[in-house]
């Protein structure tokens, strides 16, 4: 079977308990968790494939086409 790559913004929480929490906007309740980092990146991507696989086939679910990366900016101001 041909397959091809489709890429998503995802956006990775560190939770305060331990982990991360990450999901993924243009998927309405697509989320995972997971106890590091890659894990959390290796579950989101297993929760995409089933998201995808179980998706209505009348609704076309395609991945945005614009490229973005999400960091957190630290700036300082006045105390």
């Amino acid at each position: 079977m041909k397959r091809r790559v489709l890429e998503y913004n995802a956006i990775f929480q560190k939770e305060q308990e331990g982990g991360y929490s990450v999901w993924i906007p243009s998927l309405p309740g697509c989320a995972s968790q997971g106890e590091t980092f890659e894990k959390s990146l290796k579950n989101i991507q297993e929760a995409i494939t089933l998201y995808l696989e179980n998706a209505d086939k009348e609704e076309e679910v395609e991945a945005s086409r614009e490229v973005r990366s999400q960091f957190m900016v630290p700036v300082a101001v006045a105390a």
